[in-house]
């Protein structure tokens, strides 16, 4: 765990980190549904959002935001670990999968197919069902394993072969907190389609540890800005050259790898430069180095082992207070033992609707959601007849004292479960 003065300081830069200004004071375990805002997002946000100036005049002004977006962009690439092809923003990460996936359809080579696996969000699955049906390429989706709740390389193994034009992966579960283990499947893929297009959904995953998008042997990689304690509204995303320069949307006269489209909002990009400004500062605590990379990634280091020890004391507690391992009335998703989670548990109160359980703990001052066996998390949920989970997403800024603080409020609430079961036996 983080020293407490470290802890202190972490958590003195967002905003509303233990209260709610609609419900008072709280502890925030939905953060897969969006992180906590740092107040440097905000700040900067509200700074440009008076500004009347576009991008590309000859004002000091419109000179300032196109040094502040040229800036945020080379912040960005340091950020994800990459030295070659364009960052760029759009409307949400969602959207920028969904045109990179549709580049890839139609940019492929024509027939063969186009994978992925049923462990993924449906911004990756939609995407890909709908433009291999355009293109004329059959989909083909790896099935996850129920008991470990995540996909494997040799998962894809079985659907890959050397027809396949396109394949997606989800680098961590939103339902399921299991990340996946990337050069493996790529690997695999590349094995047996070596020019196969790969497109990786990081969303999730983005805010819970560092990036080398270098090393993974990818094509493109899409981060929602919300996830990783900015703003809503934009996401920005890496294209590898070979994928920029597919035919795509943009204006005539642009260069081949350009894909943004119309004027950019220069506060997202003074957003994402203010969110790798803290991984920098964070970072900076775990090494001494002078090299900003090698802070941004000691600081993904230290969030990995942070959210782990949070997840180790929510499954296993402490000698004063039980963890999920010891409620025996609790299911637990992708079981107690599993390295591939990352910073979140999704569990079951056996016999009592979830809802139920999510509300009885809002009204003890802590956020949790419901996931439903919807479009959003039926992929995960149906397979193991569970018409809905309660989602418990942590993220760095967490406490062992929210965790215990957790862990004592659910065990009253299966308690006075089985003891209303009992009285109506």
């Amino acid at each position: 765990m983080f020293e407490n003065s470290l802890m202190n300081q972490i958590r003195d830069r967002f905003c509303h980190v233990d209260t709610c200004p609609y419900q008072g004071p709280r502890i925030f375990f939905e953060n897969a549904g969006g992180g906590l805002t740092l107040k440097s997002v905000v700040e900067v946000n509200t700074e440009l959002a008076g500004i009347p100036d576009n991008q590309g005049r000859d004002n000091p002004a419109s000179h300032e935001l196109v040094r502040i977006i040229a800036e945020a962009r080379d912040n960005m690439r340091t950020f994800l670990g990459v030295k070659e092809g364009p960052v760029f923003t759009g409307e949400s990460g969602t959207e920028l999968i969904f045109r990179m996936v549709r580049a890839a359809a139609l940019g492929s080579p024509a027939g063969g197919n186009m994978i992925g696996s049923t462990l993924e969000h449906p911004a990756t699955v939609s995407a890909s069902k709908r433009w291999a049906r355009i293109a004329g390429k059959e989909y083909r989706a790896a099935v996850h394993d129920n008991a470990s709740a995540s996909i494997t390389a040799e998962d894809y193994a079985s659907i890959v072969d050397a027809d396949t034009r396109v394949a997606t992966i989800i680098h961590t579960s939103p339902v399921t907190g299991m990340t996946v283990d990337i050069p493996a499947v790529v690997k695999t893929i590349r094995s047996a389609s070596p020019d196969c297009i790969i497109i990786l959904d990081g969303i999730q995953h983005a805010a819970h540890g560092g990036l080398s998008i270098d090393e993974y042997d990818i094509d493109g990689y899409a981060v929602s800005a919300y996830k990783v304690f900015s703003r809503h509204n934009y996401g920005f995303a890496w294209l590898s050259p070979r994928l920029a320069t597919l035919p795509h949307d943009h204006l005539d006269g642009t260069p081949d790898d350009f894909w943004e489209m119309g004027t950019r909002d220069t506060s997202a990009f003074a957003c994402t430069s203010k969110v790798i400004e803290y991984f920098d500062w964070l970072g900076s605590h775990f090494t001494d180095s002078e090299d900003r990379r090698a802070r941004i990634l000691a600081a993904g280091n230290a969030i990995s082992e942070q959210e782990h020890d949070l997840v180790d004391l929510m499954i296993n507690g402490n000698e004063a207070q039980r963890g999920l391992r010891d409620m025996p009335e609790v299911f637990l998703i992708g079981g107690h033992d599993n390295p591939a989670r990352e910073g979140m548990v999704s569990i079951i109160v056996e016999g009592k609707p979830c809802a139920e359980v999510v509300a009885d703990l809002n009204a003890k001052g802590i956020r949790t959601h419901v996931r439903k066996a919807d479009y959003f998390s039926g992929n995960i949920l149906e397979p193991l007849g569970r018409p809905t989970c309660i989602r418990v997403s942590m993220c760095h800024y967490n406490t062992d004292h929210e965790v215990l603080t957790f862990l004592r409020e659910l065990e009253s609430i299966v308690k006075a479960h089985v003891e209303a079961n009992a009285s109506a036996a």
